[in-house]
């Protein structure tokens, strides 16, 4: 469980790839299965996932993924975030210090 996964849209699928990392993409409409077959890969700890598909699976079923998986889950900013919006890495970084922290991007 030592892997980083990307799971992005089509638009972005060069990005991650040409880094070297593990990239993944997939349509909105297949969000919520290519995330749960990322999870049940065993070589992955960290997953990235764009905030775009995050948006495709309902809230409280992307909760229960999230709780339920053993590794660490990141959603990336989709391009067209409002600056000031509150992203699921702020809501993760709330939760792990027990504080709100303000990130200048």
């Amino acid at each position: 469980m030592t892997g980083v996964r990307f799971i992005t849209t089509e638009d972005a699928r060069h990005g991650f790839s040409l880094a070297g990392t593990i990239q993944q993409t997939c349509a909105l409409d297949k969000a919520e299965e290519t995330l749960c077959q990322a999870m049940a890969d065993p070589d992955v700890g960290v997953m990235v996932i764009d905030e775009r598909l995050v948006r495709a699976i309902s809230e409280p079923r992307f909760a229960e993924l999230e709780d339920k998986w053993n590794g660490v889950l990141v959603t990336l900013p989709a391009p067209e975030r409002i600056a000031d919006e509150e992203d699921h890495l702020h809501r993760l970084i709330r939760r792990a210090l027990g504080y709100h922290v303000r990130l200048q991007i």
